[in-house]
């Protein structure tokens, strides 16, 4: 069990997630944090691929690579380099 005071001293509490790391001389626990995680559809991703395109060059490997996910990039709201809303 890990002392009361430590506990406070580094915000630890019941429930809170902390790592334990292996060590020569006993082991290492300490606070962690957990990050959602955020999981993008196929369109999301061919949206994010086009619109974040900086050129002509990088824009047409982009299509390529939507074309790749069997996505149409004509149906995906994008914006292209250089131009407005798509």
């Amino acid at each position: 069990m890990v002392p009361a005071r430590l506990r406070r001293r580094f915000g630890i509490e019941e429930g809170s997630l902390v790592t334990a790391e292996e060590r020569e001389d006993g082991i290492l626990i300490r606070p962690a944090v957990a990050m959602p995680v955020e999981v993008y559809s196929p369109e999301r991703r061919a949206a994010l691929l086009l619109s974040n395109a900086v050129d002509a060059k990088d824009y047409r490997a982009a299509l390529r690579e939507v074309e790749a996910m069997g996505l149409d990039p004509g149906r995906i709201p994008h914006h292209k380099p250089g131009r407005g809303r798509r």
